[in-house]
């Protein structure tokens, strides 16, 4: 008995030192397999090193979201944008405004040139309408539109329309005021009325409306009066004489479209101060001058003869 006792207590202790020994063993080899990753929790943060080379060179948080956003960028106008994607860029990338081409207000007034004789200025932009005059060549028309193949303008105070085949295009800078360019389109529409020497002015030089004013006939000084009265609600007075004490002067080599310029005339070139001036008109611009002289109301470039009667020039708006 004594002897069975004794070989399971030599079993016991047996087991017992092997559990002991597999207890103590244990915990070390815990340790020494946390031990690589303790060393490298003390390198740089950069743990792929060894493939560094091959990353971007910048790669900061920053960096990312400008490149998430030039991404966004390029990619919105493809289909395969996904719309996770577009709704994050709209909030925090702000698009350029898109440019409405049709709220652009041109820099530039067109005109058209006859090139034909006795070119015929119609109602309507076809031969079917009726013919309201015709022009000879060289006569020069303000381009408000086009229609197909016709130019449309004013004539006589009414829309005509002119065969573009007949007629070639130009242009002149327009100002940047505003009312210069209003004044310069209610002159447009005077274009081919007549001109009647001493025609009834539209007020009296000081706002009070005259009887017996019609828009179909105009001496100079009554069409500028007119114009800038329609347009731009300035008041000026009745005849060339008076007008040129208004507004202010402006030196020969200062023109600018919307000036008035007055000359003398044969009839009036030997008189002395504001004596010598006999006619008005309206500077466009590059030489040229909308103006009514002895037939009607016209554009045309400014001669030599006629500078020579040039005498001074005003600026009223």
């Amino acid at each position: 008995m004594n002897k069975k006792v004794r070989l399971i207590m030599k079993k016991i202790k047996k087991w017992t030192a092997l559990l002991l020994s597999f207890t103590l063993l244990t915990p070390f080899a815990f340790l020494y397999a946390c031990k690589d990753d303790t060393a490298n929790s003390s390198q740089p943060q950069s743990s792929i090193s060894d493939n560094s080379s091959s990353l971007p060179e910048s790669d900061s948080e920053s960096d990312f979201i400008d490149s998430s956003e030039s991404f966004e960028d390029s990619s919105s106008d493809t289909e395969s944008s996904s719309s996770s994607m577009n709704s994050s860029s709209s909030s925090s990338v702000s698009k350029p405004p898109v440019n409405d081409s049709s709220s652009t207000v041109s820099s530039t007034a067109q005109y058209i040139r006859l090139t034909g004789d006795s070119v015929n200025v119609r109602a309507g932009a076809g031969t079917d309408y009726a013919v309201l005059g015709s022009a000879e060549k060289g006569t020069m028309y303000a381009v408000i539109g086009k229609s197909g193949a016709w130019y449309k303008t004013y004539y006589k105070n009414k829309t005509a329309y002119v065969y573009a085949s007949y007629a070639s295009v130009f242009t002149l800078e327009k100002s940047e005021n505003k009312n210069v360019e209003k004044v310069v389109s209610e002159a447009y529409k005077l274009l081919g009325v007549p001109y009647v020497y001493g025609a009834v002015r539209v007020h009296d030089g000081k706002g009070k409306l005259l009887a017996g004013f019609t828009a179909q006939k105009f001496d100079c000084s009554s069409l500028v009066q007119y114009v800038f009265y329609k347009g731009a609600n300035k008041l000026l007075d009745v005849n060339t004489r008076t007008q040129v004490k208004q507004g202010k002067y402006v030196a020969k080599n200062n023109l600018q479209r919307g000036d008035c310029i007055f000359f003398t005339n044969e009839s009036r070139q030997y008189n002395t101060g504001i004596e010598r001036i006999g006619h008005v008109g309206i500077y466009l611009g590059d030489n040229y001058i909308l103006h009514t002289s002895s037939d009607y109301a016209r554009i045309e470039k400014i001669s030599a003869q006629r500078w020579k009667f040039y005498v001074e020039a005003r600026r009223f708006l």
